[in-house]
């Protein structure tokens, strides 16, 4: 592998890792300056898009060696493709499931979320309702922007296991 291929893949892991971590700091600011209530699917989102930073991380210093490299590209499409999964079930709460909230019996996950809310209210305190749309920007809700988002750097470190073959 070339040393130009090397610092293309790396500069592909910088942009996926900044866009996430940028998508976290975004809903923050949204969250604060437009009074928005995130839900529990809306946090399980954030903790994955932080998962991808830190995946990307990880990944850019390890780039130089295929097989870890390799590996840890694999890791942030794992990520991303769950990101995308659960934004497309919000998607399908708001549109499609009236009178369901998250779920009904409380699964693992929303136990979860709302651990890691009282540990840190301030990035997964989650108190608003997974079937409200709220907030829309051209038309589009947050969970449909973010399904855009999960499934663009799902194709950007599918790219990268790819190149790496």
């Amino acid at each position: 592998m070339t040393l130009q291929r090397i610092s293309s893949h790396r500069g592909l892991l910088a942009i996926i890792g900044l866009a996430a971590f940028g998508l976290v700091a975004a809903g923050l600011v949204l969250a604060r300056t437009l009074n928005l209530a995130a839900c529990p699917l809306c946090i399980l989102q954030r903790m994955l898009y932080l998962a991808l930073a830190v995946e990307s991380v990880a990944a850019f210093f390890l780039a130089r060696r295929p097989v870890a490299g390799r590996s840890s590209a694999a890791l942030m499409s794992i990520t991303a493709l769950t990101g995308a999964g659960v934004a497309a079930y919000q998607i399908w709460l708001q549109r499609f499931a009236q009178g369901i909230s998250c779920t009904a019996d409380q699964p693992w996950w929303e136990r979860f979320v709302n651990w890691a809310g009282a540990q840190s209210p301030l990035l997964f305190e989650a108190t608003g309702l997974c079937s409200e749309a709220g907030w829309k920007f051209l038309g589009l809700s947050i969970a449909e922007w973010s399904l855009i988002a999960f499934a663009t750097l799902a194709v950007a470190s599918i790219v990268v296991v790819r190149r790496n073959s």
